[in-house]
């Protein structure tokens, strides 16, 4: 880890947590493209915290709202869709954490593909969020779910569960870039005590001047992608982002059964 990678990947953070391609699937890539092990989990935890400041800058009235009446309809649906991905957080842990090591990764990037050509294809819904019920939340939360999975989009998996539950695309992106806040703050509460405590050294060892570089970057170029998706969505047109996660899961998928340069065989015995 350098200045320069560190300022790489709070790029790729920020710009792919928000864009339908998937971060986490982009972070594993660029782990293990550059070799990069030692700190890797903890500096990724604290790029997805970064990425938490764009969602605030660019939904502050809306945040501000929801603290102010914290028993709105919003709220009890961000928080309906938050079950579905703890549940599955909790029963697939150990398969989650193993798939950052970038076993599932080319399948996680052609599942994006594969989601985001089906929510193009799909005929436009009209139902707003203010109209949302739990069934449709509850879907939203499910697909947040399956996007644990690296490779796998959360923002392209969310957008497209709001999308088959009836929701505009619009709506259903301002849905999952709210509910991004409490997945990430979750994820964080779940994973940071696990590597302090695995840690015997704590965090004594960690460049922070590199992490908080990191978070920064994360941090601004998340606030573009966000405005770049909407942008994006309002013309409905999320195939050139499926044609470009099809693509690369296909090359992973190509080095992971033939040629092994960075990638396990997903089908090989562990």
């Amino acid at each position: 880890m350098n200045i320069w990678i560190a300022l790489l990947l709070g790029l790729v953070q920020g710009v792919c947590e928000f864009l339908p391609v998937s971060s986490s699937g982009h972070l594993v890539l660029m782990h293990n493209l550059f070799g990069i092990e030692e700190g890797a989990l903890f500096f990724t935890i604290m790029l997805h915290v970064g990425t938490l400041f764009a969602v605030f800058a660019a939904y502050l009235k809306e945040i501000g709202n929801m603290l102010r009446h914290p028993f709105q309809r919003k709220v009890g649906m961000l928080f309906i869709a938050l079950i579905p991905t703890v549940v599955i957080a909790l029963l697939f842990r150990d398969f989650f954490k193993d798939a950052y090591g970038g076993r599932w990764l080319g399948i996680g990037f052609l599942l994006t593909a594969a989601l985001l050509m089906a929510t193009d294809s799909k005929k436009p819904p009209q139902r707003k969020m203010k109209e949302m019920r739990i069934p449709q939340a509850a879907l939203i939360g499910l697909m947040q779910g399956v996007a644990i999975l690296p490779g796998v989009s959360r923002s392209g998996a969310t957008i497209a569960g709001g999308v088959f539950a009836g929701v505009t695309k619009k709506e259903a992106a301002d849905f999952s870039f709210l509910l991004s806040i409490p997945a990430i703050l979750g994820g964080v509460a779940f994973d940071l005590p696990d590597l302090i405590k695995a840690d015997a050294a704590g965090l004594s060892g960690v460049n922070w001047p590199y992490v908080l570089a990191g978070m920064a970057v994360a941090a601004v170029s998340g606030y573009f992608a966000i405005r770049l998706t909407l942008r994006v969505i309002k013309k409905n047109k999320l195939w050139p982002f499926a044609l470009y996660t099809a693509i690369l899961g296909v090359f992973i998928l190509i080095d992971q059964l033939f040629i092994n340069r960075f990638f396990v065989n997903p089908f090989a015995k562990a």
